[in-house]
């Protein structure tokens, strides 16, 4: 049988059955430093599809970093078959920076499709879209909540398909939620080129999680596992399937204020049940944050000041009446009893 083609991105090759960190040049900065997007390709000895995981887009959601560290360490991807792209870092300058954006204030994830000649936001995304999003069939996208918020782990995906479905639901993570492509995005880009794009969402911006990097790591593995790329050896598998959920709404803050909360992530709420209290510094008042909605709590804030209009709580409606903190307790007892949680934890 003849030997599978070399891999081509940017101005290398990488032969089949190796792989190679490449450095594909963004800009240079104003002290004249340059600054590239490094990408780790896997490049296997047997055809398959070709993957892309990409992380800190935001350059403040941290913890793909580590999720696609781990990832790489996975001793499974020794008979890939077909071609894994892994970008830890997308936004370098915002990574460096402790930022979500970029020097000149923008958003990446509203910058796709870009362009040659745009901004520096528009030629990175430019160069995400033409160097990797253009080679691949599949791509996982890791981001965090906002700093000082937090999100349950969960997958976004658009109702564009059943092969999208359900490559969310061998992700396994606590919540598939639906959601709109929203205009400048990565996922919306991607869509229209036909590529399947998971969005993983968990944890808070500069900080890791444990419990949301063993997610993800083992989301990819199920996901690669799904597609062919890899065997069933080392993927932890999933008994407890994924909640899901086509609306959420953000409960928010009445007034401004101190906020104690009485509720956190995973758990369920009731339509009218009090979530927290904002309080006046002075104790001369206080108001109830209260339910609109019943459903699960996907993401809140982690900071207690807060002003009038704030969102602090985010609900998911889920289509089942379950007991969700029961199916995350079981999520987290599946992942302790993983092969992969072992060195790795962090403390």
């Amino acid at each position: 049988m003849a030997a599978r083609a070399p891999f081509s991105i940017g101005e290398f090759e990488i032969e089949a059955g190796a792989q190679r960190t490449i450095d594909l040049p963004v800009s240079v900065l104003s002290d004249h430093t340059p600054v590239t997007m490094s990408v780790h390709v896997v490049h296997g000895e047997k055809p398959g599809p070709t993957l892309f995981i990409s992380a800190a887009i935001h350059g403040d959601e941290v913890i793909g970093v580590e999720i696609v560290r781990r990832v790489l360490q996975s001793k499974s991807l020794s008979k890939l078959r077909g071609t894994l792209l892994a970008i830890p870092i997308v936004n370098a300058f915002g990574f460096m920076n402790h930022s979500r954006y970029l020097p000149d204030r923008r958003d990446l994830n509203r910058s796709f499709p870009g362009s040659p000649k745009g901004s520096l936001a528009g030629r990175l995304a430019h160069l995400f879209e033409t160097e990797i999003l253009d080679r691949s069939d599949v791509g996982i996208d890791l981001h965090s909540a906002a700093i000082h918020r937090t999100n349950l782990p969960q997958i976004r995906v658009s109702p564009s398909g059943a092969r999208t479905s359900e490559l969310a639901n061998a992700f396994g993570a606590p919540l598939v939620l639906m959601s709109k492509v929203r205009e400048g995005s990565l996922r919306g880009v991607a869509q229209k080129k036909g590529v399947d794009v998971l969005l993983y969402e968990a944890g808070e911006g500069l900080r890791f999680d444990e419990f949301s990097v063993r997610v993800g790591v083992s989301g990819i593995l199920r996901v690669m596992h799904t597609l062919g790329m890899i065997g069933a050896k080392g993927v932890p598998k999933s008994r407890t399937t994924s909640m899901q959920s086509s609306h959420s709404v953000w409960e928010r803050s009445p007034a401004g204020g101190l906020l104690r909360c009485f509720v956190g992530t995973g758990e369920n709420v009731s339509k009218g049940q009090v979530l927290g209290i904002v309080s006046s510094p002075f104790g001369d008042f206080e108001e109830n944050v209260i339910a609109t909605h019943g459903g699960l709590i996907i993401g809140r804030t982690n900071l207690p000041i807060v002003n009038e209009g704030d969102g602090l709580f985010h609900i998911a409606t889920i289509r089942q009446n379950i007991s969700a903190e029961t199916k995350i307790e079981n999520i987290a007892a599946e992942l302790e009893d993983s092969v992969m949680a072992d060195e790795d934890e962090i403390i």
